[in-house]
């Protein structure tokens, strides 16, 4: 387990291992299948789906919707948006990318071949799509970046999304890395998720901490949405 930090004040600077141990795939899926279900628990994807119900809303059906997610992982959110731009008429145009060939590997396995998202491994901060996006998002990916990284990550997202953007990130707080400490046991999951859980909320955000890196990439406080979601979430959003 992750040693307990002294203090919530600051994000922690400590590595989590899926950064930094390799494994083989078989296990990194076995990882990635509990982070999903960990996303079920603990109502991971409303956020980002609440969002682009309000993003689209002027949207006719029939209208294609693309869409780029940052660090998509086990591919879960790329596919709950697919469905809900079915289920709303919406013409979907998926892609992702992550920086694990593994992540890519693992969610085209769990994804229905008509689905047809687009998975694609590299750095986010390398990748120039030849049609820019609609929408960028990402949904537990900014709390692995530094504040400088995350300070270029919002710049790359304000210059590429044509529509907009949205982060769905992690709460940093003593009352999530306690619980998630507890629950994980309880729940035998991965090694990895064990260990990166706790450490991935150490590592989170207060709504201070947005605000502070919103103005250092130089965006006015007013062009962003900063939000509170159960259980211990905040968003980060951007429409043009």
């Amino acid at each position: 387990m992750s040693p307990l930090p002294r203090s919530f004040a600051a994000r922690s600077a400590e590595s989590e291992l899926m950064d930094t141990e390799p494994v083989g795939f078989e296990e990194f899926r076995a990882c990635l299948r509990d982070l999903a279900a960990v996303n079920t628990l603990t109502l991971a994807r409303p956020p980002t789906l609440n969002w682009l119900a309000e993003a689209t809303k002027d949207m006719r059906r029939g209208e294609t919707l693309s869409l780029l997610d940052v660090g998509f992982g086990h591919g879960d959110m790329l596919r709950a948006i697919h469905r809900w731009c079915v289920k709303r008429g919406f013409e979907p145009q998926l892609a992702g990318v992550d920086l694990n060939p593994w992540s890519a590997a693992s969610a085209r396995e769990a994804t229905p071949a008509d689905m047809r998202i687009d998975y694609r491994t590299g750095d986010a901060f390398a990748h120039r799509p030849e049609h820019p996006p609609q929408f960028i998002v990402s949904s537990l990916f900014t709390h692995h970046l530094s504040d400088g990284q995350l300070v270029e990550f919002i710049r790359w997202m304000e210059k590429t999304a044509a529509k907009g953007w949205f982060v769905n990130d992690l709460h940093r707080h003593a009352l999530p890395f306690h619980a998630f400490r507890a629950m994980s046991r309880l729940a035998r999951w991965h090694r990895f998720v064990r260990h990166d859980g706790p450490v991935s909320i150490a590592r989170a955000f207060t709504k201070a901490d947005w605000r502070r890196l919103v103005r250092d990439a130089g965006l006015p406080l007013d062009a962003v949405d900063i939000r509170w979601h159960l259980p211990f979430r905040i968003s980060v959003g951007r429409l043009n």
